[in-house]
Parts: structure tokens; sequence; C-alpha cells
């Protein structure tokens, strides 16, 4: 009887020892996914540093390219007002009296009628005529 009792002991510490094989090969393999995916993790945290290093990068380049267009806005509007102006006295001098009475005897002198420079100058055919009479003179 003892002997069965030492035979059933025995084989109770066999299946022990395989249980205990098996449960450390686990163990190792679940060491080794660990190891990977903490491998993969580093990997990870590194692309996601690049990938906010490229953000900062992008905004300071995107903040960059707002200013110099706010300058070049500014810029283009200084530079409208300055048109707007230009215009402005150009035409100022297109209504005034000498350069109308220039453009109407220089006008006489290519060959245009009385009535077609009327019609250039937004003048009535008598003021032409008139211009033109003192032009004589």
């Amino acid at each position: 009887m003892q002997l069965w009792i030492l035979i059933i002991i025995t084989l109770a510490e066999i299946v022990l020892f395989a249980l205990l094989l098996h449960f450390f090969s686990r163990l190792r393999k679940s060491e080794k996914l660990l190891s990977e995916l903490s491998g993969n993790q580093q990997s990870l945290m590194d692309k996601l540093r690049t990938n906010a290093e490229l953000e900062r990068e992008l905004m300071q380049s995107f903040a960059v390219r707002q200013a110099s267009l706010q300058n070049l806005n500014a810029s283009l509007e200084e530079r409208a007002a300055e048109l707007n102006s230009l215009l402005q006295q150009a035409q100022a001098m297109s209504r005034s009296p000498q350069f109308l009475r220039e453009v109407i005897i220089s006008g006489k002198r290519k060959g245009r009628s009385s009535a077609q420079l009327a019609k250039a100058t937004g003048l009535s055919l008598d003021e032409v005529e008139l211009i033109l009479a003192q032009a004589e003179q």
C-alpha cells in the first residue's frame, strides 16, 4: 500500500512538474510579447514626437506666411489708396479748362469735327466752337 501511495505521489509530482513547465513556457511567451509591445510602443512614441515636431514647424511656417500676407495686404491697400488718389488727380486734370482747351485745339488740328470734339470732351457744341474761335484769335 505504501508503494501505491508513493506511486500516486510521484505521478502527482510529475503532473505538477509538467504544469509548472507549461506555466513557465507561457510566462516566457508573455514576456516576449510584452517586450515586443514595449518596443512597438517606443516606436509609436518616436513617431508621435516626430509628427508633433512637424506640426509645430508647419504652424510656425503658417504664422510666418500669415504675417507676410498681412504685410502684403497692407502694402496693397496703401498702393490702392495711392492709385485712387492719382486717378482722382487725373480726372480733375482732365476736367480742367486748360486741358480741355488743349484737347479741343489739338483735335481740330488733327481734322476732327466740332461735334466729335464735343462728344469726346463732354462739352456742348457751342462751348467747343467758342474755344476754337478764341484759339483762332
